[in-house]
């Protein structure tokens, strides 16, 4: 009987689970479909607080990328405003620095020509220099030649009348006698 035991013990709980089972079953199988249907309320429910949420989302993004435009146009006019100040103040200073450059270059231009007169000016003072220098030492050099010239005439002219018998001295007269 044992051996029977082992058959019947499972059947019989298979039975008991199976009454059970069917039992809930229905129960089950409502609960499902009540839950299915709240869930489906719930989520039709979640889904229009949601797209009003997007919506409300979507209006409030347009607004603030609006101001935002609004705001970045305001700050690239200032941008602009200031670039073009900026830009203006540049090319006033470029101008003027042309201005002085172009002044400081005629200047340059003067000087540079009154240099090139002071060189001029200053090559034919020394060259004039050089030319009386050169006259003065030509004038002594002529005054030193007629020096030795006239001494050389005045020693031959010397050596001349010494050697001839004119310029020589009679012999002096004897003595007169003693008077003894």
């Amino acid at each position: 009987m044992k051996k029977w035991l082992y058959l019947i013990l499972p059947v019989v709980m298979t039975g008991v689970f199976l009454m059970f089972f069917f039992k809930h079953e229905k129960e089950t199988v409502a609960r499902e479909t009540a839950r299915g249907q709240e869930m489906a309320q719930k989520a039709a429910a979640d889904k229009a607080v949601k797209d009003a949420a997007e919506a409300k989302a979507k209006e409030s993004a347009r607004i603030a990328q609006l101001d935002r435009d609004r705001e970045n146009a305001e700050r690239e006019a200032a941008r602009k405003a200031q670039q073009d100040a900026v830009d203006k103040e540049i090319k006033d200073k470029t101008d003027a620095s042309l201005a002085e450059i172009a002044r400081d270059t005629k200047r340059a231009k003067e000087l540079e020509l009154e240099i090139a007169r002071l060189i001029t000016d200053r090559e034919r003072i020394t060259r004039e220099a050089f030319d009386l220098a050169k006259q003065v030492e030509l004038a002594m050099v002529a005054k030193r030649n007629a020096e030795l010239e006239e001494q050389r005439l005045t020693e031959m002219i010397a050596r001349r009348a010494t050697e001839s018998s004119m310029t020589k001295l009679p012999p002096p007269p004897a003595p007169p006698a003693a008077k003894s």
